[in-house]
């Protein structure tokens, strides 16, 4: 089996910061050549994943100079990816809307996960590719969504790339863009109330600025509430690991939320608002808590019990990259099982030809 997995043209795969897709496709890409499989990654030039890479441009570009450009870019490097994958690719797996566009043009069975939340604009165009093999990255998101065919797979992660740490220190940590909608305005509410310090990690996008700069920026004092810029991986390890909870006080119906199992992969439990996606991320009382209003949440931290390795082996057990895989391989063969014509035996050739109406067709 040969799986063509197309990303976007504008970050590397894995990307060296932000990037949750390019993310996903370097772990399922390695995962599947662990097993065996023969995979090609259609991505940007700059890419480092361990396995075939082919690209149309050499370089990553991001932040996007302009819209239009950014749409052509794409639409140039996915069509050429799915006109090549189609030469000797058993499967095509999509990772970028515009590519579903192509889809009228090839024969093999093409995957497309969900990557983005749910929209009547993005529904309304899935709705031309009903052929197509649709992957939510939760069941929340297929709820709110109608192809005939959807399974839904969640994410996962390396977990040797997060250290356990079983001894917390005592503060409180929040990981996200500081927009409204992750609610770090919140995460500051509740240690304030719990008398935790809270450390701050995220990107200040320019759209957010005067919501950072408003409602963020005054709260900060470098000690009990600290801002420490974006965090890489070393970063998350240190701030993740060390906290004795990670606050997710999402204010949007989020279809999955990555950073709730990387804390979980550190050993340290997520106390959510109820939300998209949380309700199938964190198990309470196991890793973490999943909590109606803002009080709740505090209530949560005060009377915080649970045992970082009992998190972490959830963690392995529910949203690990071998987890992910399997599963996407169990879909991938179950496609191939069903798009794969049955070869006729003598026998069948047989009753056909003597069928009524044979002779005459």
């Amino acid at each position: 089996m040969r799986i063509a997995l197309i990303a976007p043209p504008f970050i590397p795969v894995p990307p060296r910061r932000y990037g949750g897709t390019e993310l996903f496709i370097g772990h399922l890409a390695e995962g599947l050549k662990q097993n065996g499989i023969d995979v090609v990654v259609y991505a940007n030039g700059d890419s480092t994943v361990n396995v075939e890479v082919k690209s149309l441009y050499p370089e990553s570009e991001w932040p996007l100079k302009g819209e239009i450009f950014g749409s052509l870019k794409d639409v140039n490097h996915t069509t050429w990816a799915m006109a090549d994958a189609a030469r000797d690719c058993d499967i095509i797996h999509l990772n970028n809307a515009p590519g579903l566009a192509s889809t009228r043009f090839v024969d093999q069975p093409v995957v497309y996960t969900v990557h983005h939340p749910h929209e009547p604009a993005l529904s309304d165009f899935y709705s031309y590719f009903p052929q197509v093999h649709y992957v939510a990255i939760s069941d929340f998101q297929s709820s709110l969504e109608a192809m005939p065919h959807c399974t839904a797979i969640h994410h996962g992660i390396h977990l040797s790339d997060y250290r356990l740490q079983p001894n917390k220190q005592p503060y409180l940590s929040f990981i996200g863009r500081l927009a409204p909608v992750k609610g770090p305005h919140l995460a500051i509410e509740v240690a304030k109330k719990t008398g935790l310090p809270l450390k701050i990690a995220g990107e200040i996008q320019p759209m957010y600025k005067s919501y950072f700069e408003s409602e963020i920026k005054p709260q900060l004092d470098g000690r009990f509430i600290e801002y420490i810029g974006e965090a890489d991986l070393a970063a998350k390890n240190e701030l993740l690991g060390n906290s004795m909870a990670m606050l997710f006080p999402i204010q949007w119906d989020e279809p999955f939320g990555l950073v709730m199992i990387e804390a979980m992969a550190c050993g340290t439990p997520v106390i959510a608002l109820k939300r998209g996606s949380v309700p199938e991320v964190v198990r309470g009382g196991v890793s973490g808590f999943v909590c109606e209003s803002v009080e709740q949440m505090v209530n949560c931290v005060r009377d915080l019990s649970i045992s970082p390795l009992l998190v972490h082996e959830y963690a392995r057990d529910n949203f690990s990259v071998e987890v992910m895989t399997r599963k996407y391989l169990e879909l991938y063969e179950s496609i191939c099982a069903i798009e794969t014509p049955m070869e006729l035996t003598s026998t069948d050739a047989l009753s056909l030809l003597t069928e009524p109406g044979a002779a005459a067709a």
